[in-house]
């Protein structure tokens, strides 16, 4: 899998812009996530992945 592919296949939403959603409006939540991009809004299934890649970049972020 290369670094940008997609997360949510209903709402078509790639890693690359709920990363850049995350990073540049201080997301914290899947909820937040899911009103901003789109993504997890449908079926729900990626919204591990999403509060995955949340954990991931706010750790990152007070280390």
């Amino acid at each position: 899998m290369g670094e940008d592919y997609l997360i949510c296949y209903c709402n078509e939403v790639h890693k690359s812009t709920i990363v850049n959603a995350i990073k540049e409006k201080g997301l914290k939540t899947v909820e937040e996530v899911g009103h901003e991009t789109g993504a997890g809004q449908v079926c729900g299934q990626c919204q591990p992945d999403i509060q995955k890649l949340l954990d991931e970049i706010n750790l990152a972020g007070t280390s």
